[in-house]
């Protein structure tokens, strides 16, 4: 079985980024990582790609081309991308057998919630590659200090979740820099854990702007709150605790967790039903390789 990490999200949640601090992470406490670029119009990548669409299909000469605007220039590249979904399986199989497998997708949000191209080209390779992959939503965490914001952010994740039918964890990203947009309305884990929305909806009252909208919120905010399915959990990438507890949840979800140990019916109940608390630095080979790293021993050794 093979794992990885399908990153979506809207433009400037950070996709990139994550996507080249993550594989780091994963690098330094031992796996080996490929990142997929899948997004055409990506041409400035912070990291080391195993596989680029642009050596099949650039945006650039798509919209030239055909004279689309960048949205139908992706949807383009996204379908051709599902015809010739034989030339990424081709690239994927030498990396399969030993890499960590991270997909990094446009932040066209219509293709993760409307179009079913980009789904297809994932279940393609699910089924044909046997791959166990989590969906990792980035949502930038700003969003959280407009309400309205906040609910169209909330709207997005369930649609996304429905249509995408994949292992999800929705991220608040840029954890770090929310203060930088105001003071909350709530305290952060009303955010996290979308706790009673009705609370949410004596804000948006007040604000001119959206108080003639008041039934259409409500209505929304009581689809979010009936399917009970969106919570975030929060990153900074940055900071090696905070990616490290993103990376328990995840491994949990995809099941690479259970790749490692006894099929017995007590072990794999044990990770199920309590907390997890699984340490990635248990290798001989990789504490040494962090033990000159003082700041990262002083960090992770509060979880060991």
């Amino acid at each position: 079985m093979v794992f990885g990490q399908v990153v979506i999200g809207p433009p400037g949640s950070g996709k990139t980024t994550y996507c080249n601090g993550m594989s780091q992470f994963l690098s330094l406490v031992g796996r080996k990582v490929a990142v997929i670029n899948l997004d055409p119009a990506n041409d400035a990548l912070p990291y080391e790609c195993a596989i680029n669409i642009e050596d099949l299909i650039k945006l650039s000469d798509v919209m030239s081309e055909h004279s689309l605007g960048p949205n139908g220039g992706l949807v383009y590249c996204m379908d051709y991308l599902e015809k010739n979904i034989d030339w990424v399986e081709e690239k994927l199989k030498p990396l399969i057998e030993d890499h960590y497998l991270l997909f990094d997708f446009p932040g066209q949000v219509e293709l993760f919630f409307l179009h079913s191209n980009a789904r297809s080209i994932i279940y393609k390779l699910i089924k044909k590659l046997n791959l166990r992959l989590t969906a990792v939503h980035l949502i930038d965490a700003h969003l959280c200090c407009d309400p309205g914001k906040y609910v169209s952010a909330l709207l997005l994740s369930l649609s996304t979740m429905l249509h995408m039918e994949l292992p999800h964890i929705n991220v608040l990203s840029k954890i770090d820099l929310i203060e930088n947009y105001g003071n909350l309305a709530f305290n952060l884990n009303f955010y996290t854990d979308v706790e009673d929305l009705s609370y949410l909806q004596r804000h948006l009252d007040q604000d001119p702007r959206s108080a003639k909208y008041r039934k259409l919120t409500k209505e929304l905010c009581d689809v979010i709150d009936d399917f009970g399915l969106v919570n975030f959990t929060t990153l900074d990438i940055q900071d090696k605790e905070s990616v490290g507890n993103l990376v328990k949840l995840i491994d949990k979800s995809n099941g690479y967790i259970f790749s490692s140990i006894d099929s017995s019916v007590v072990e794999f109940s044990k990770i199920a039903a309590a907390p997890l608390d699984w340490d990635y630095y248990r290798t001989a080979e990789v504490q040494e390789k962090y033990m000159k790293d003082d700041e990262f021993v002083q960090k992770t050794s509060k979880t060991r």
